[in-house]
């Protein structure tokens, strides 16, 4: 199938258009941060799940709260803790006794964006609860199935600090994420501002520029921008490297990686970087497109060895290391 290029990125040019004022919508509420903003955007049009590193104070949950005012979306927060409860996410049965009769009462997950605070606080039982209604995008509630609304987006978060009383997640279950992004301190002329902003108790108005049915609509684009072969073969290639890196001259990692990046993690990345070329108005994926999602659609998808843990390796370093190795198209 030949394939217009040009006639694709005009398309994607006028499509894309809206991206400018979301990003402007969320300047206004949240200083610096741009990998975060940008992070939720692809999850969003990629229709992918965002998992998030990072200590306390750094905007997290204003960032998915004025992402859903700026899309008119419903928003919900689900603060996890160690006494939570399946039904507390997904929802329950309720008896009535007026009428004498169950009736279904939804939880908080039935939002098309759900903020998961602090993840790694609630036991196995609720983590899967929740995981389960980010795979099927469907709930059940006694015998009944629901399905989520869309577009649907989990961002979940974690602390890193903290250890005690947490259940980390499992690595096949962190794998459901499609991008794992690890936030850092603000720069300092960011900081200043921010104490600023705060010290004038200003709250910016945040007017919404997108309806969910428009996120749906430039899904649509997103799933048309162009995938060369050559491309295909770059992602396979450095999926192919977390698992046999001894093919791509990088024997010494061999003993270093306990499991590398599964065939998700290639599907992952090709749908990140199409949402990325799209979020940089264009029609076709290049290489840097890939580069720029892959670490952070990888970096939990790689499991080290304990001796890679004892040299001080992380993740993080053998995504790096194979980035540089694999030959770019």
């Amino acid at each position: 199938m030949v394939v217009d290029v040009k006639e694709l990125n005009a398309r994607v040019e006028r499509e894309s258009a809206f991206v400018d004022a979301l990003f402007s919508g969320m300047e206004k509420a949240i200083v610096g941060q741009k990998h975060l903003v940008e992070s939720l955007l692809i999850g969003l049009l990629a229709d992918g799940h965002v998992l998030l590193e990072g200590v306390p104070g750094l905007a997290k949950t204003l960032a998915i709260k004025t992402l859903g005012q700026l899309i008119e979306a419903d928003y919900s927060r689900i603060q996890f803790t160690p006494d939570l409860l399946p039904a507390d996410v997904i929802g329950t049965m309720i008896y009535s006794q007026k009428t004498e009769e169950f009736s279904i009462k939804k939880g908080p997950i039935f939002a098309n964006l759900v903020l998961a605070d602090e993840i790694n606080r609630a036991p196995a039982k609720v983590q899967s609860a929740l995981l389960e209604a980010m795979a099927e995008r469907q709930v059940t509630i006694a015998d009944q199935s629901f399905k989520l609304p869309s577009p649907f987006l989990v961002m979940a978060t974690q602390n890193p600090v903290e250890q005690e009383g947490t259940y980390p997640l499992p690595e096949a279950q962190v794998d459901r994420f499609m991008l794992k992004v690890v936030i850092t301190y603000p720069q300092k002329e960011e900081e200043k501002l921010v104490i600023r902003g705060n010290l004038n108790k200003v709250r910016p108005v945040i007017t919404p520029v997108l309806k969910p049915e428009d996120i749906l609509n430039a899904r649509k684009v997103v799933e048309e921008v162009y995938l060369d072969e050559r491309i295909e073969k770059y992602i396979v290639d450095i999926v192919f490297a977390t698992r046999f890196p001894e093919e791509y001259k990088l024997g010494h990692l061999k003993e270093m990686i306990a499991c590398g990046g599964s065939p998700r993690a290639s599907i992952n990345l090709a749908l990140a970087a199409r949402a990325y070329a799209f979020i940089h108005r264009r029609g076709f994926v290049q290489p840097d497109d890939v580069r720029a999602v892959a670490m952070d659609v990888l970096r939990h998808r790689v499991s080290l060895t304990y001796e890679a843990e004892a040299n001080n390796l992380t993740s993080e370093a053998v995504v790096a290391e194979i980035l540089n190795a694999v030959e770019v198209p």
